[in-house]
């Protein structure tokens, strides 16, 4: 179910990430230029089959197809997201558990006004610490949260 990216994913790796950044980040950052102009699956998915160090570090849960994705980078979880439209089926706890396990992730960044992301990772046993740092380029506070 859980396995290391590989090319043939690139496709669907940034088809989940503009989606669920345009469902989660919109309404916290109202920047529709960003969400619908710059934000795009093909260049997401460039910048992904640019990057060998992402595709390594980058793995994603498959049943049937690729559902969501996680990026660990030494104990830190860059990133994590879901299909919404297989969001609450449990795929981003097995893929956060999965970090824990195998690479002991210990802490990560999440928006501060990102309410769901903070209630779920708090159910998986990451908390804020009280340092934050702001998002680069806006005046949106990201808190670390540690396990």
């Amino acid at each position: 179910m859980i396995r290391q990216a590989e090319n043939r994913d690139l496709s669907r790796i940034a088809e989940i990430l503009v989606f669920s950044k345009r469902v989660n980040f919109r309404r916290i950052f109202h920047n529709d230029q960003y969400s619908f102009g710059e934000l795009q699956v093909l260049s997401v998915a460039e910048e992904y089959a640019a990057d060998p160090q992402a595709m390594a570090q980058t793995w994603v849960y498959e049943e049937d197809f690729v559902k969501g994705l996680i990026r660990i980078q030494g104990r830190e979880v860059k990133t994590l997201y879901t299909d919404p439209f297989f969001t609450g089926q449990g795929i981003g706890g097995k893929l956060l558990a999965f970090a824990v396990d195998r690479f002991d992730a210990g802490y990560l960044w999440a928006l501060e006004k990102n309410e769901k992301a903070l209630a779920f990772y708090g159910s998986h046993g990451f908390f804020p610490n009280g340092v934050w740092q702001y998002e680069e380029g806006t005046a949106e506070r990201l808190l670390l949260l540690e396990r």
